[in-house]
C-alpha cells in the first residue's frame, strides 16, 4: 500500500481481545493505528481525520476495568467523525444500541420480535413495583453491562424486597436497569449468531452448566474463579465450555439480519434462546462488540477475522474511490 494512504484507525479499549485482528492486519501489511479509547482526546473543530476509516471496538464492560469514561466519550468522538465524513465501522447508531439494553429491547419491539418480559427502571424505588408486574424468578440487570456484569437473580418478591431495603440493588453507571423475567433455555443452551455487513456469518450453541441463571451468555457459561470483566463468551472453547457450530432456522437467521441492519451494526452478534416453558424464540442481547470465537477453525471451520479484514479492505477501497471522485 502507498505510504500516502491514511491508516485504518482501530478504536479499542480491552488490552487483549483484538490481538487476532491486529495480527491479521499485519499479516496483510495493511496500515493501521491503534487508538486507545480509555485515554483519548479529539478536537471537535477538526475538519479532517488522520484515518481513512475508523473501526469502533469500544467495550461496554470498560467500566469494570476502570475505563468507564471511554463509554461516554465514544458517543461524542464517533459523532464528530461521522460529521466530518469519516467512515466508521459500527458507528453512532450501533454504539447507541450496544451500550443501552433498554434501546435493544425497544429495537426488538419495533421489529415485532419477542424478548423476555421486562420493565425498565431509573430509580431503586421503581424496582419492586416493576417486579410486581412480572413473574418470579426474575433478574435485575444494569442497562450498561458488558461481559455479563451486573445481573442478579431473585426467586421471590420477599428476597428482592430485602435487597432493596438493604441498599443492595445496583442500577449501574447510568442509573438505569432492567427488571426482567428469568427464562430457562430449552436444551440447556443459548445461541449466538454473528453477522458481518448485515449478513449471517456463523452461529454457535453455548451450553449452560445447569448452575447459571443469567440470560447473558457470559454468565450462562459459569466460569469458576473467572472475573466477569475478563471472560468473554468467545473464549468458551478455551475454558472447557461446550460449544457447537449451529445453523439456525431460516426465519431466525432472517430476523437476526433484520436486527443487524436496523441497528446499523457492521459486525456484531445477536443472542437468543428458546423458552423451555413455551417453545417461544426470545432474543435478549444485541452486541456490536463481536470478539470472534476462540479456536474458530476447529469450531466453525474458518477464521472470521480473515473475513472481517476482507470486509475492511473493501470498505477502505470504497473510501479511497470516494476521495478520488
Amino acid at each position: 500500500m502507498s505510504e500516502t494512504i491514511k491508516p485504518i484507525g482501530i478504536y479499542y479499549e480491552h488490552p487483549d481481545w483484538f490481538k487476532p485482528l491486529f495480527a491479521e492486519l499485519e499479516r496483510r501489511h495493511i496500515s493501521y493505528a491503534r487508538i486507545d479509547a480509555a485515554h483519548h482526546r479529539f478536537n471537535p473543530a477538526e475538519t479532517d481525520s488522520p484515518y481513512a476509516l475508523v473501526v469502533n471496538r469500544m467495550s461496554s464492560s470498560a467500566y469494570l476495568r476502570g475505563n468507564g469514561q471511554g463509554i461516554f466519550h465514544t458517543a461524542g468522538f464517533l459523532t464528530h467523525l461521522e460529521q466530518i465524513g469519516v467512515r466508521v465501522i459500527n458507528g453512532t447508531m450501533a454504539t447507541s444500541i450496544e451500550t443501552n439494553k433498554a434501546r435493544q429491547l425497544a429495537l426488538l419491539s419495533s421489529l415485532g420480535l419477542s424478548y423476555p418480559e421486562t420493565r425498565v427502571v431509573n430509580h431503586v424505588s421503581q424496582v419492586l413495583p416493576a417486579a410486581q408486574e412480572l413473574r418470579f424468578p426474575l433478574v435485575v440487570k444494569v442497562n450498561i453491562g458488558g461481559a455479563g456484569a451486573g445481573i442478579v437473580r431473585f426467586d421471590t418478591l420477599e428476597g428482592l424486597e430485602a435487597a432493596v431495603n438493604a441498599d443492595q440493588i445496583n442500577l449501574g453507571i447510568d442509573q438505569t436497569a432492567l427488571v426482567q423475567e428469568y427464562v430457562q433455555p430449552r436444551g440447556g443452551h443459548i445461541v449466538r449468531v454473528e453477522t458481518l455487513n448485515g449478513r449471517f456469518l456463523y452461529a454457535m450453541k453455548v451450553f449452560t452448566t445447569g448452575d447459571s441463571f443469567n440470560l447473558c451468555p457470559a454468565e450462562i457459561c459459569a466460569i469458576p474463579d473467572e472475573p466477569a470483566a475478563d471472560f468473554c463468551l468467545t473464549d468458551a472453547p478455551k475454558k472447557g465450555i461446550q460449544v457447537e457450530e449451529y445453523t439456525p432456522p431460516t426465519e431466525i437467521t432472517a430476523a437476526v439480519e433484520r436486527i443487524a441492519k436496523a441497528a446499523k451494526i457492521d459486525v456484531g452478534g445477536v443472542e437468543y434462546l428458546i423458552d423451555d416453558r413455551t417453545g417461544e424464540v426470545l432474543f435478549y442481547d444485541i452486541n456490536a462488540l463481536s470478539n470472534f470465537i476462540a479456536d474458530a477453525i476447529k469450531v466453525i471451520g474458518f477464521d472470521p477475522y480473515s473475513r472481517f479484514v476482507d470486509y475492511l479492505e473493501g470498505q477502505l477501497k470504497k473510501t479511497q474511490l470516494a476521495e478520488i471522485v
